[in-house]
């Protein structure tokens, strides 16, 4: 089969859910990958992450900006040589993937967590019921279009040089009507986003107030990760939503995933299962946390992690 990955790019930087799709693409078959809005070195990179071959629409400023509509022309023509078009979970890939449903009347599933050729077919694994099960979908038609979750897939250094070819920007004139004016950016930070980080420590309504969310971040500083927060955490306004973690914040996978006071309801469990070790602190020694951490704590938050936190440092040093 032959794959085409959008590869999401930001600030001179790849996406890293947009690598490991594409590094899934290239253990399953010929992977190409398209980029919009950059030049051909940065282009360049992703042949050491599986891909033959990259199709670079850098043209005039009207790509520059993160706009769905302008990616929906470039990629809608050259969908069909290929069998699926593959996309990372984001905001934007979310807007693409449905722009090139309705333009090539093709169909799309979103929130795939694994995809697989099967006897010829490709068929992706979809959670279902809160993530309890997992669901086998497929296309009927091509080319077939698949949104992957954040997390899906770790990215891969398998290949070597790829082969980029310059493909031209033929926009519709509706497509060059939308101007972006203004870009909101995430606060500065010093560790990882939760996307990327390999180690998330994230926090519940068990820190007891928001001032003591600096534990959470301590500790984590001490880890070389990110801070990450529960619905109700957010909710209470004492973390922005940009950290929530669960079925309507956001979904990782770290290989280390540190829960502070979080209780742990299904709408969290959904957004951090995954994740490599999960260990739990919680004084509360029946918090339905522990039925699926690796490595439990009952205990004071406010005794333990600066204890710990300490440790970490005093090891590192």
């Amino acid at each position: 089969m032959k794959f085409l990955v959008f590869a999401e790019h930001h600030e001179g930087e790849f996406v890293k859910n947009s690598l490991g799709v594409l590094s899934k693409a290239a253990s399953l078959g010929d992977a190409d990958a398209v980029v919009v809005g950059a030049d051909a070195q940065l282009a360049g990179r992703l042949g050491k992450h599986g891909a033959k071959v990259v199709h670079v629409a850098s043209g005039d400023d009207t790509l520059a900006p993160p706009l769905p509509q302008p990616r929906v022309d470039v990629i809608a023509k050259l969908a069909p040589d290929y069998d699926a078009v593959l996309l990372g979970q984001s905001v934007l890939a979310a807007d693409i993937a449905g722009g090139l449903a309705a333009r090539l009347d093709a169909g799309l599933n979103w929130d795939l967590v694994d995809v697989e050729v099967r006897d010829g077919e490709l068929v992706g694994k979809r959670p279902a019921l809160q993530d309890t099960v997992y669901a086998d979908v497929g296309w009927t038609s091509a080319p077939r279009i698949a949104l992957f979750r954040s997390g899906a897939f770790d990215p891969k250094e398998s290949g070597g040089d790829a082969e980029t070819r310059e493909v031209p920007a033929d926009l519709e004139d509706y497509s060059a009507r939308v101007k972006m004016v203004e870009q909101a950016h995430a606060e500065e930070s010093s560790g990882p986003s939760i996307e990327d980080a390999d180690v998330i420590v994230a926090g519940g309504r068990g820190l007891g107030a928001p001032d003591n969310f600096t534990l959470a971040e301590e500790l984590a500083k001490a880890l070389g990760g990110a801070v990450g927060a529960t619905r109700a955490v957010v909710d209470a306004g004492w973390y922005p939503y940009s950290a929530q973690i669960g079925q309507t914040g956001k979904t990782v996978s770290p290989k280390l995933y540190v829960a502070l006071g979080i209780s742990g309801a299904i709408q969290h469990k959904v957004g951090m299962q995954s994740s490599g070790t999960i260990v739990a602190i919680n004084k509360d020694a029946n918090a339905p946390i522990f039925e699926f951490s690796d490595l439990g704590v009952v205990g004071d938050v406010h005794e333990i992690v600066p204890r710990l936190t300490d440790l970490v440092r005093a090891r590192k040093s």
